[in-house]
């Protein structure tokens, strides 16, 4: 079983790049874009918080996406999400259940994983290094 699922290793590593870096970037775009139109987002306002946050979020994302300077975008984001956590969630309760923070921890986490396992080999930090996949 271990031999099995160890084979897909580097492909499920990019893809956990992947789509962590898509659904922070969903983020980005839902707060500087409106898109989709979530109500949470709805008035953000240009160089508030939120929208500083939207466009980390977007770049970010953007890159982790590419797998484009992983570990600087992942280590950043991961920062952020820590940031996040501890400025609108845990005032509300220390719980994370019950304060709203757990994509913040998750998404911390993940990045903190991806800023020290890197981009993958399905990346364009992988293609800039020469290795291929």
């Amino acid at each position: 079983m271990n031999a099995t699922f160890a084979r897909f290793e580097p492909q499920v590593h990019s893809l956990f790049r992947v789509i962590t870096g898509l659904l922070l970037f969903q983020f980005g775009v839902a707060k500087l874009f409106k898109f989709p139109p979530v109500p949470m987002f709805a008035k953000v306002e240009p160089f508030s918080l939120f929208w500083c946050a939207g466009s980390i979020e977007l770049i970010l994302g953007g890159l982790l996406i590419l797998g484009l300077f992983s570990r600087v975008a992942a280590f950043l984001l991961c920062g952020e999400m820590a940031i996040a956590y501890f400025m609108e969630h845990a005032p509300r309760n220390f719980i994370p259940l019950l304060n709203g923070g757990e994509n913040a921890i998750m998404f911390c986490f993940a990045c903190l994983y991806l800023a020290c396992a890197g981009g993958g080999p399905y990346s364009l930090d992988a293609v800039l290094r020469g290795k291929k996949g």
